[in-house]
């Protein structure tokens, strides 16, 4: 699609900044539905060209980006979300900071990729429960964590009849931690048993040994059911696992190596998934423990490992028939 126009925004919590960028013009307004409309006849009075031929920019901010999105999803106007880091590093060295500025920059990013930017789509309202359900799970999983390793050393250093208080509230914290957690995750599997669509790819997903509910959930809700990303591969180098090469000239001659930017948390579940695979999958046990003997690194293997349980998710996903250990049925 050809954009002859972009418009920066930079979201704030209870106001935005926006700019046209032929103009140069700035519009302050406010982040609710009466400050969007504000928004949009402010566009239409400003700008050369028809409102389909306009594309608006604005950065991932989380819960205060969001109504935005649902205002211009709904408004048919073509919009695009930019990871933050993605505009600041295409900046060059930037001093200070001022949201009329920032919302320039990003109309200038945007304006200079124009041609081959695809606007978004807002994912379906079960994927973004989804994702903030997981979010919440994480939360109060790191909550219970903290209290339990509190525990664990008080019961080491304390005698409990002396310090009842201290020992009880933390107790029960970790109970209702615990109860809240199995709400979270009755709530997950009730929204995956009512979609078709979601149950059938989770059930695909978690075929493979070595996926767990967790990880088929993230990645379902992260890739918006495997339609985001066309390749396993595309969606490694997002999630971190993906080795480049580190190499210049005749001076640098470094080993591939995986990059720092990444999805953290997916990074992280795709290693327990490989971890848990070299435990239990009999497969990867072997080829686990064939490399090792042949003198490879443990950690290039483990990352093997989860490109191959990658690689299967996205396979079964597209074939549509769970996974079939092939090995089980040779002679």
């Amino acid at each position: 699609m050809k954009f002859k126009e972009v418009i920066g925004i930079d979201i704030g919590k209870m106001s935005n900044e926006a700019c046209i960028h032929t103009l140069q013009t700035p519009l302050s307004f406010d982040n609710t539905n009466k400050g969007f409309n504000t928004l949009l006849n402010w566009i239409k009075h400003n700008i050369n060209c028809s409102i389909d031929e306009v594309l608006i920019a604005f950065e991932h901010t989380g819960i205060y980006s969001f109504p935005l999105s649902v205002y211009l999803e709904e408004s048919k106007i073509n919009y695009i979300i930019i990871p933050g880091l993605e505009i600041k590093r295409s900046m060059g060295v930037q001093r200070g900071k001022d949201d009329v500025v920032d919302a320039k920059r990003i109309a200038l990013f945007a304006y200079r990729r124009k041609d081959e930017i695809t606007p978004y789509k807002l994912p379906s309202k079960q994927f973004i429960k989804i994702r903030r359900l997981l979010s919440l799970r994480e939360r109060l999983v790191k909550q219970r964590a903290g209290f339990k390793a509190s525990l664990r050393e008080y019961k080491r250093f304390l005698i409990k009849k002396d310090n009842q208080l201290l020992f009880n509230i933390q107790e029960k914290m970790v109970k209702v931690l615990n109860k809240h957690i199995n709400k979270v995750n009755e709530e997950l599997q009730e929204i995956v048993a009512n979609d078709e669509e979601i149950k059938k790819i989770y059930d695909l997903v978690t075929s493979i040994k070595g996926v767990g509910p967790q990880t088929a959930l993230f990645i379902i809700s992260l890739t918006n059911g495997f339609t985001l990303f066309k390749t396993h591969r595309k969606f490694a180098s997002y999630a971190g696992i993906a080795p480049f090469p580190y190499s210049s000239g005749i001076s640098i001659k470094g080993r591939s190596k995986v990059s720092h930017l990444a999805n953290k948390k997916m990074k992280s579940l795709l290693n327990s998934c490989a971890t848990s695979a070299v435990q239990y999958n009999p497969e990867m046990k072997l080829y686990y423990e064939r490399r090792i003997k042949e003198g490879k690194h443990v950690m290039s293997t483990l990352n093997i490992i989860r490109n191959k349980i990658l690689a299967r998710m996205f396979a079964v996903v597209k074939r549509g028939t769970p996974y079939v250990n092939t090995n089980a049925y040779a002679s």
